[in-house]
Parts: C-alpha cells; structure tokens; sequence
C-alpha cells in the first residue's frame, strides 16, 4: 500500500471512532443508539397550556355573551369581532396608561377604534370600569356654583345635577361638549359634524342617533343638557 493510501485510510478509521464517541457521549444511558428527541426542551404542560390558550383565542362568542373591555385580557378581547390580538393589546395598553373605558365613547379614544367598529362590538361589549374624567376647575364666580367658566365663551357647561340651566346640545361647541362627563374631543366632534349634516336633536334622547352614544350614556347626561 502506498503511502498516501495509507494516510487516507488512517484518516478514515480516525473519523469513524471520532463519531462513535461523540454518539456515545450524545446518548442518554438506556436508550437505543440513533435515536431522535423532539422538543426536548418543552415540557407537556407547556405544550398543553399552549393548545388551551389557541382554543380560547378561537373559540366564537356565544349567544348572549359579552366581554367587559375594562378588565379583560388581550386574549379574551381578541375574541371580538373584528378585533385581533394586535388591535386587542392597544385597547389593554390603552386601559392600562388612561383608565377604564367605562362606556363605548371611552372605547373611541383607542387608535384603530371608529364609529363603524363600535356599531358592530356594541352587542358584545360591556364596561365594568367608570370613565375617567377630569376634575371641575374652581368657579371665578365663587364657592358652590354649579358652573364652570364657559371654555369657549358664552355656553356653560354644568357640572353636576344643581341648578337650572344645562348646556344646549343643539347650540354648544365641540369644546363645550368636552366639559360633559363621557364626552371626549373625538365624540364632541361627531356630535356637532352630525348636527350639521342631519339637522338639530329634537329631544335628549335623540343624541343615541350618533355613533358612539347610547342609553346609558344619554341616562348619565340626564339633566346637564337640553335640546329644545
């Protein structure tokens, strides 16, 4: 045999019990030669905890149930219609850094959320949470008027139930609605582009006519505004 043969069947025994070892080495004591573990690193339980979580993700709403967006996790809120896990984790985030919602113009403050969105989960939600409103800034009239100085000049906005005068729906700016409690800019501005376009509100209740706004909230205004 010449040398280079030599040399190259001597390379090949060497790999060849270089393998062996590393084999041996590689295989657990009691167990067949050759054998392939699959997600060694996952446990059953975390595999198991895994599958219930993707069937509760998937699993639809049944009739009659609602989800309550002031306290439910991303999971559950993803259950919704139209509404994914990304969207699902805005809406928590959201909740987590300004409070519970507390109603459905609450809900609208979330980016991703508009008035065609909220018609459709309206059924489906529920708030368990109240809204977060800010404080009355002290009178300039004096202590224990029910008013706060008007925020755009010549409309008051009351607040709270004493006195008789409210703020007329049907002549008040964006910025004044702001001042009522559920109200923020986004439904403000529904309200005055939907006076505009449809005409005046006959009553109170025909507020629930925009997007947004339903009997609970028109229940909460009660006698802080008028629309005659």
């Amino acid at each position: 045999m010449h040398p280079p043969e030599r040399r190259a069947l001597l390379l090949l025994l060497a790999l060849a019990v270089a393998g062996q070892a590393v084999r041996y080495l590689a295989t657990r004591p009691g167990e067949a030669t050759g054998g392939v573990q699959i997600l060694s690193t996952i446990s059953p339980g975390s595999l198991a905890a895994h599958r219930d979580s993707t069937v509760r993700q998937a699993r639809p709403l049944a009739p009659g149930e609602r989800i309550d967006v002031d306290s439910a996790p991303a999971a559950e809120i993803a259950r919704l219609p139209r509404v994914g896990l990304r969207l699902a984790k805005t809406i928590v985030a959201d909740r987590e850094a300004h409070g519970a919602f507390g109603g459905l113009a609450g809900l609208d403050r979330v980016a991703g959320v508009g008035p065609g969105m909220l018609r459709t989960l309206e059924p489906f939600l529920a708030f368990s949470g109240a809204a977060q409103t800010p404080a009355p800034e002290p009178s300039d009239a004096g202590v224990g008027t029910a008013f706060a100085s008007p925020p755009s000049g010549g409309v008051f906005a009351p607040q709270s139930g004493r006195g008789n005068t409210a703020l007329n729906v049907n002549r008040a700016t964006a910025v004044d609605l702001e001042a009522l409690p559920g109200i923020g800019p986004a439904l403000a501005r529904r309200i005055v582009a939907d006076r505009e376009a449809r005409g005046p509100f006959a009553t109170v209740q025909a507020l629930d006519r925009v997007p947004g706004i339903g009997p609970a909230l028109v229940a909460r205004l009660g006698n802080l505004v008028t629309a005659p």
